[in-house]
């Protein structure tokens, strides 16, 4: 009994056994799978692009009638619930946990490839391809990208805060599954699989496309050597890292790594905004929304039958696959520190917390870096292709004063960063992985420690691979199941809404009628003197 009290046993021993094989493959394998991996990604963009655009859509336009119409106003909760957390502590949260140190380096990265492979059909390097490149990534981080978080945060927390019911696994929130027939049984088994799977391909994805780039930064500014033991070391410190965050768990670790989180994403922003060119960054951030609004029909669904530049698309569909991958992970999460909200509320809160906080970013570093190459300062694009994208990020730093000041404080934010999502990931699969858990309690210690174990490894195996279209493919193979999880997290959202309660009849007591006996005094002064039987005692 101590036994079982201390130590969760792990529902999903199969699946950790699953992800250390496909460790072992991408490990040992190395790069003759880039080439198998960049031919299902062909296969996904060529063939299966219309199922992510139109899943994004549907979902888009789901919440969006939710946020503004009249299913906007239910509480998630209780009348007398009160949010637990202020505004800014809320979306704090919610944008430390969901934004990995990915975004440091796309956001400098993805304008230039945008502006050699520009959208809409304009011309490479002309005024229309700086203008799309600028604003492309804030479509692929912004209204569209977040709204996927909302499936899994809507339908656990209504589940939990408005039917008092026990969600530990995002299956639990799909009504539909619910019932104790075999094959509900087996089809909520194969959800919660689906979800951890996706949520380790994106996790695996984030480590793996950073961890090259932190050491090659690393080398390119300290003259360290570039090699694998380099990258063993980060590994190392990042393991160190995760490890101590979540063995403290949800309020011990993870709450302080966000705040730090937090302040040093608000401190690169700044930095870059005030001493870098401040009024072409505003102007071309102007520009931007306007062209967003123009074109977000034509992006949303853009899937090119007819041919043509698919760079745009590729990188769409690579993006939109990600977010998914990370749909249960955050959708557990946020509702987790949502009770008391409206659903206006949080879906409101996740779009200017969260995608405005993403499209600062490209705002601010894609801006940035779109001006050193504009005025010819430093070729990135040049850089980009001959050299890769670490080549590019140190590039940008070398180009700002105190860039060593600049340096340590750009890998200490990406350590930070991945150590906020990956951690609260960690602590959110050891859950579904757990065989029971009582209202607020942990997963035990070991259960998470394992997972962060599982992390690191496939995330070496994909270091091991190499290349950003490993890291593509990965992402966008993870988040495949997941566009079939979120259908049907939105029927049983609609489900839950539109369902009227069933009325309970009211049985009115009828009333009790008391006859009262009565007796007569012998000895009345006037006539015979009435009363009830206690006088008459």
């Amino acid at each position: 009994m101590l036994a079982r009290k201390n130590i969760d046993k792990l529902v999903f021993v199969p699946t950790i056994v699953l992800f250390i094989l496909a460790s072992l493959l991408f490990i040992l394998g190395g790069g003759q799978l880039q080439a198998t991996l960049s031919s299902i990604l062909n296969w996904i963009d060529t063939r299966m692009s219309w199922a992510y655009m139109m899943v994004y859509v549907v979902n888009f336009l789901f919440f969006m009638y939710l946020a503004f119409g009249k299913f906007g106003k239910v509480k998630l909760g209780d009348p007398e619930d009160k949010p637990h957390y202020s505004n800014f502590q809320w979306g704090s949260m919610v944008f430390a946990t969901a934004i990995d140190a990915s975004i440091l380096m796309l956001s400098i990265v993805d304008p230039l490839r945008y502006l050699q492979h520009p959208a809409f059909g304009f011309k490479p390097f002309s005024s229309n391809a700086y203008s799309a490149a600028h604003m492309l990534g804030q479509f692929n981080w912004g209204p569209m990208a977040w709204m996927m978080f909302a499936p899994a945060t809507i339908a656990i927390a209504y589940v939990l805060y408005v039917k008092h019911a026990k969600v530990q696994r995002v299956s639990a929130a799909i009504t539909s599954l619910q019932g104790d027939s075999r094959g509900k049984v087996i089809a909520r088994h194969v959800v919660d699989f689906l979800v951890v799977f996706g949520i380790m391909g994106g996790i695996g994805s984030s480590v793996g496309m950073e961890i090259p780039i932190i050491s090659k930064v690393l080398s390119r500014l300290t003259g360290v050597q570039d090699n694998l033991m380099l990258k063993i070391e980060l590994f190392i410190i990042l393991f160190i890292l995760f490890a101590v965050t979540v063995f403290h768990g949800l309020n011990g670790g993870i709450n302080r790594l966000s705040s730090a989180h937090i302040w040093t994403a608000l401190g690169l922003l700044a930095i870059i905004l005030i001493i870098g060119p401040t009024i072409y960054i505003l102007n071309s951030e102007t520009n931007s929304i306007g062209l967003m609004a123009q074109k977000f029909i034509a992006m949303s669904t853009n899937t090119l039958p007819n041919g043509g530049d698919s760079t745009a698309q590729q990188e769409t569909i690579f993006y939109w696959g990600w977010w998914l991958s990370y749909m249960p992970v955050m959708g557990l999460f946020i509702a987790r520190i949502s009770k008391g909200r409206t659903i206006r509320q949080v879906l409101v809160g996740m779009l200017t917390y969260g995608a405005l906080g993403c499209m600062s970013f490209y705002a601010i570093f894609g801006g940035y870096s779109l001006w050193l190459q504009r005025t010819g300062a430093v070729n990135l694009v040049h850089i980009l292709n001959t050299q890769g994208q670490a080549a590019v990020v140190a590039t940008v730093i070398a180009t700002l004063p105190f860039k060593m000041i600049i340096l340590a404080l750009y890998c200490i934010s990406c350590f930070i960063f991945l150590a906020t999502t990956i951690s609260s990931s960690a602590f959110i699969v050891s859950s579904f992985t757990s065989l029971h858990l009582d209202d607020g309690q942990e997963p035990s210690r070991w259960n998470r420690m394992i997972w962060v174990i599982v992390f690191i490894v496939f995330s070496f195996g994909i270091v091991m691979v190499g290349g950003f279209k490993t890291v593509q493919t990965v992402s966008t193979i993870a988040g495949f199941p997941l566009m079939f999880v979120c259908l049907l997290l939105l029927h049983s959202i609609w489900h839950m809404l539109a369902a009227k309660p069933k009325a309970v009849p009211v049985v009115v007591p009828q009333p009790v009628v008391i006859r009262r006996i009565t007796v007569e005094l012998p000895r009345a002064v006037r006539g015979p003197m009435i009363l009830s039987p206690d006088h008459a005692n």
